[in-house]
């Protein structure tokens, strides 16, 4: 067995990253994704990317602060499939809660499909503690490129923050 070490830093997502980024959704996806971007300029949100040392992007994931007041509200968090569970999934979030305190807010929440098992244990791992369930509903891009409305069930979770 070889142990590789990735020197990980996070920044801001930028409109060039996503060209690298198709590991993360359909070219539908990362439309949506632009488009957050510019609510980040607006500072609405935060949309982070985490990069190795050339600088490229391996996971992604917003922080929406218009949800909920005094809550931020973490989203399309997504990393490289190559290299989950490699604990980049937990420097994400760790990043994001961090943008969240930096803003003065205690609370981070986030909604998980029911049917994600290993993104459910993360959160819990993390401190995220279920306290409803509600449905949610996306456009997703078919491989024939069609869109289509995708359905399904997602779990609460929140946590405050120290």
């Amino acid at each position: 067995m070889i142990d590789v070490v990735l020197r990980l830093s996070v920044r801001d997502l930028k409109h060039a990253d996503l060209a690298s980024c198709g590991w993360a959704g359909s070219d539908h996806h990362l439309t949506g994704v632009a488009r957050q971007l510019e609510r980040a300029r607006a500072g609405e949100v935060d949309y982070l990317a985490v990069c190795t040392e050339s600088d490229v992007p391996v996971a992604k994931g917003g922080v929406d602060y218009q949800v909920k007041q005094g809550v931020g509200t973490l989203w399309q968090l997504a990393v490289h499939p190559a290299l989950q569970s490699c604990g980049i999934g937990t420097f994400l979030v760790e990043a994001a809660e961090l943008r969240i305190r930096n803003r003065g807010l205690r609370r981070a929440e986030l909604a998980v499909e029911e049917n994600n098992p290993r993104a459910r244990a993360l959160y819990r791992r993390l401190g995220y503690v279920e306290y409803d369930r509600q449905p949610d509903s996306w456009d997703e891009q078919a491989p024939d490129g069609s869109v289509r409305r995708y359905e399904t069930m997602c779990v609460l979770m929140g946590k405050e923050l120290p």
